[in-house]
């Protein structure tokens, strides 16, 4: 996959490149610029293959992901815009083919076709060169959002209140606060002390038990290494309850096939969660007590739709619930609510997963994101009759190291008695 994605962006240098010579901007016909162009662009994947396949310090990882997420999105953009003017200019070249043909001599078509396509207006600025110099414009244009939302959004937690109303909660629990944390991605963090400041905003709200809901990890459990002491921190009087994401289980680096070396990793990453004091269900639930009244927290490996892993026995994790008044499940995957879990008597569903693509607008009464187009339930509270599922759109980040209006997430709960 690396290779093939290596070929086709050096395919859109060569046509990026070449379309940026038929303009007259008197930098790029300088006798360095293809040597700075492709230079920067052996460079670009010359790193992205090291930080790839090799285990290489967090900040320079970042560095690189950073220049290539960003060079990616404006050469992308900058393609639209040269493929829009080939496409008009070969209208053009359509239409005269055409139109030499009434009337005509087999030499005069072949003397029309040869003529220069015509662009208009004939004085000053070309079509074909207002729009290659717009296109390096409109191409430059997201480094700004991108740049901002590294520097400003990348650690900058923020604490979202939601009541949960159960009909059969018993009385002991109404008013309980539960904290949710999700896609913490501990490869992907460069700041520390930031990190740090999101556990303590966590730890101030003094919740009673604390949830999370998958994906510690990018790929390979020793990325907590540096970071295991900072989320032990997390404690909770009624515990610390979590379970697995998709990339908790190495298939996006040791592939998907089962090897001793991925299983190895795998218990690695779950006796990780069990030195930091938390309770990882894997297919399980436990009973919570409080002054002799009941309710049951289920957990479930990854279960998702589509490509992503389907780990997680939602019946195993069930078992012994049946007399439970309320049911609260954490499930990675938001898909698995309306897969599986809709088809149970499970009251909530808490999950994570899409990120909100770390990119969009959410407000109190608005939210929008691409992740729409992929996720029915992509953030925020969902509720089908009586069951409900709050999805967090996360705590940490991947791929683009920053988050532009979809900002890193702690969940506060409330449990109401209705």
């Amino acid at each position: 996959m690396l290779i093939f994605n290596a070929v086709l962006l050096f395919v859109f240098d060569f046509y990026i490149f070449f379309a940026l010579r038929a303009t007259k901007i008197k930098i790029i016909h300088k006798k360095w610029f293809p040597f700075a162009w492709w230079g920067y662009s052996l460079l670009l994947f010359a790193g992205l293959f090291v930080a790839a396949k090799f285990n290489i310090p967090l900040s320079y990882r970042s560095i690189i992901l950073v220049a290539f997420f960003m060079t990616a999105i404006s050469k992308f953009i900058y393609i639209l815009v040269v493929m829009m003017d080939d496409l008009r200019r070969g209208g053009v070249w359509v239409t005269r083919l055409f139109s030499s043909r009434k009337g005509k001599s087999p030499a005069e078509r072949i003397d029309n076709l040869e003529k220069p396509l015509p662009e208009n207006p004939t004085y000053g600025i070309s079509r074909s060169e207002f729009l290659l110099k717009s296109g390096i414009v409109i191409a430059s244009l997201p480094i700004i959002p991108l740049s901002w939302g590294i520097i400003s959004g990348a650690y900058d937690y923020r604490i979202r209140r939601q009541k949960l109303v159960l009909p059969n909660l018993p009385q002991a629990f109404h008013g309980m606060r539960i904290a949710q944390l999700s896609d913490v991605h501990s490869g992907s963090f460069y700041n520390h002390k930031a990190v740090s400041g999101g556990i303590d905003m966590l730890l101030h709200e003094k919740p009673d038990m604390i949830f999370f809901t998958g994906d510690l990890v990018n790929n390979v459990a020793s990325e907590m290494r540096d970071y295991q002491d900072i989320f032990s921190r997390l404690k909770a009087d009624l515990g610390v309850f979590s379970t697995l994401g998709n990339h908790d289980y190495g298939d996006y680096y040791y592939g998907k096939e089962d090897s001793p070396v991925k299983r190895r990793n795998l218990q690695n990453l779950i006796q990780t969660h069990r030195v930091m004091g938390w309770d990882i269900l894997m297919d399980e639930n436990r009973t919570i007590r409080v002054d002799n009244e009941e309710i049951a927290v289920l957990g479930v490996q990854n279960w998702g739709t589509g490509r992503f892993p389907k780990k997680g026995d939602l019946q195993k994790a069930l078992s012994g619930t049946d007399e439970k008044p309320v049911k609260l499940l954490l499930s990675h995957d938001p898909s698995h609510w309306r897969a599986q879990v809709l088809d149970t008597d499970i009251d909530v569903m808490f999950a994570g997963h899409t990120h909100g693509m770390q990119f969009g607008v959410r407000g109190e009464h608005f939210q929008w994101s691409p992740a729409k187009f992929v996720y029915k339930e992509w953030a925020g509270l969902y509720k089908e009759k009586n069951q409900q599922l709050y999805v967090n759109t996360g705590f940490g980040f991947l791929g683009y190291p920053g988050r532009v209006g979809i900002l890193p997430e702690i969940t506060i709960f409330e449990l109401v008695r209705g």
